[in-house]
């Protein structure tokens, strides 16, 4: 950790925080505010960074492999605006001596709700149904179409029973649904609260009709959700994702959904986001939100004091409490 010092450090945030968030940074450090929130490029966070001891960055700016080890030696620090942190490589960081840190725990509630959100509009026609009243199709329904699924009393799965997985599965309870999860390992019995465990994913995949994504994308996890996976699916189930988008295979999922195979998705994150595939767009049984898991105020601005939470102690010379990297 970094030792204190007389000197107050200088901290760099690439894009613009919540007002509350952004008062306090700068009466903490020697802050360079990015007020207009226009996107930095790569090479303009690598310029600014030789001015500064710590970054504050977000899974929004595009960094690229050789972002860390083309970071100057005065960045002794990353805070990421995050939970994922798959945009940053840690393995790099720990060889560069850089601390990184992350934001885990306060963003759970609010990407819960946003995972129930995508469950209850794909399989409801959300978005067909939105469509009709906004192009004044409203008369073209009867009383056999266009209908939805049920989500109350359904067998939802969980791949990844973290903090956001168990959250999602209380939700989901609140629907009488059964739970299932896939994890590493069983997670406590107080925890799991009588769901099933699977030590394999695709055991657990059959005895589900509704697959909920919450685990972190790792080498282990990336395009976890493939072709092989989404066949072991009963017809008709729906595939719901707020982790992140490399752990589906886009060309396996929109063949699942064009063929009939799943009935719907829903989904708040895209590999490559926010340029994502094309295909998505001519699907009516996807419902799409823009990563937006995270975005009320309540949560940025808790997302954000978590970052100031981490730099504050790492300058102090304290291990930061969400630090990733090993120390």
């Amino acid at each position: 950790m970094a030792a204190a010092g007389t000197e107050t450090p200088r901290v760099l945030v690439t894009r613009k925080m919540m007002p509350d968030v952004e008062r306090r940074i700068a009466a903490t450090f020697r802050v360079t505010l990015n007020p207009d929130d226009r996107p930095m490029t790569r090479d303009e966070i690598l310029r600014l960074a030789a001015a500064h001891d710590g970054l504050l960055l977000t899974s929004f700016d595009k960094l690229g492999p050789e972002f860390i080890p083309s970071l100057p030696p005065s960045i002794r620090i990353i805070a990421t605006h995050s939970v994922g942190y798959d945009h940053l490589s840690i393995p790099q960081a720990e060889a560069k001596g850089i601390a990184v840190t992350n934001t885990p725990g306060v963003l759970t509630d609010a990407t819960a709700d946003i995972a129930l959100l995508l469950m209850l509009g794909a399989a409801r026609g959300a978005s067909w149904g939105d469509r009709m009243v906004r192009e004044d199709r409203w008369g073209e329904t009867t009383l056999v179409s266009p209908m939805g699924l049920d989500v109350s009393g359904q067998r939802l799965g969980i791949l990844g029973m973290g903090r956001i997985g168990q959250a999602v599965a209380r939700r989901a309870r609140a629907f009488g649904m059964a739970i299932h999860y896939h994890a590493r390992r069983p997670v406590a019995a107080e925890d799991a609260r009588g769901a099933a465990y699977h030590a394999r994913f695709a055991d657990m995949l059959p005895n589900i009709d509704f697959l909920s994504v919450n685990c972190a994308s790792t080498p282990e996890t990336r395009g976890m959700v493939n072709a092989e996976a989404l066949a072991l699916l009963p017809k008709g189930a729906i595939v719901v994702n707020t982790a992140r988008g490399d752990i589906v295979e886009d060309d396996a999922l929109i063949a699942a959904l064009a063929s009939g195979h799943l009935a719907a998705a829903g989904l708040d994150v895209f590999k490559g986001e926010p340029r994502i595939d094309p295909r998505y767009r001519g699907l009516d049984n996807v419902f799409l939100l823009p990563h937006i898991g995270s975005a009320t105020p309540r949560t940025r601005s808790a997302m954000g004091h978590k970052c100031i939470d981490n730099l504050e102690q790492f300058f102090r010379g304290e291990r930061p409490a969400d630090l990733i990297t090993r120390a």
